[in-house]
């Protein structure tokens, strides 16, 4: 069994650039641009506890944010479980990380993102 710990090197920029873009967005009031960001970081970061992790407190946060219920309630299971699962490598992949998705459904990665993967020469499960 492979434990896996910190998001790779080849990662990090791309992650962090979801991450800042967020931020970016949420100031600029587009919270569904920034929530889209939120969900790119989640799935570039899924395979790692602590990245995994944080976009999980991020998204906790917006839906403190946004005021639903839905995704603070959520999230909440998402935050404590999200970093055992990474941990252990057994993530959803391409799970967006949302409330509004089952959080151990499988999805699609989308092209962007896959190049992403190819490019740092790190695959997604």
């Amino acid at each position: 069994m492979k434990f896996y710990t910190a998001i790779p090197k080849e990662l990090q920029d791309y992650y962090h650039t979801e991450l800042e873009k967020y931020r970016e967005e949420c100031s600029y009031g587009n919270l569904s641009h920034a929530w889209k960001h939120l969900e790119r970081a989640h799935i570039i970061g899924q395979q790692y506890p602590y990245a995994h992790s944080y976009v999980h407190w991020k998204m906790l946060q917006f839906g403190f944010k946004i005021k639903s219920g839905k995704e603070i309630f959520g999230q909440i299971p998402r935050l404590i479980g999200g970093g055992v699962k990474s941990f252990v490598g057994k993530i959803p992949v391409g799970n967006p990380g949302g409330a509004n998705v089952p959080p151990l459904k499988s999805f699609p990665i989308e092209k962007e993102l896959k190049d992403i993967f190819i490019k740092a020469e790190v695959h997604s499960n």
